[in-house]
């Protein structure tokens, strides 16, 4: 079966702001993937800047048809 991780993300940018997002998904090819994986998915994907702090928040892995390239590809 194929995996997705669904959870919610805040992220504070060290030039001031932030960015949240609640649940949010991204395919995934194994069955867990760390938080600091997650968050380095997210800022690499979005092609953000002055990251400070990301938070990932009620991570669960769900049983789910893939919709995109999956992010351990991404990151081999």
């Amino acid at each position: 079966m194929e995996k997705r991780v669904q959870f919610d993300f805040e992220i504070e940018f060290t030039n001031g702001g932030g960015l949240q997002g609640q649940d949010f998904r991204l395919d995934i090819n194994k069955d867990d993937i760390t938080e600091e994986e997650l968050a380095r998915y997210i800022v690499e994907d979005m092609r953000l800047l002055m990251v400070g702090e990301v938070r990932i928040l009620n991570k669960k892995i769900i049983n789910e048809k893939h919709k995109r390239k999956t992010v351990d590809k991404k990151f081999e």
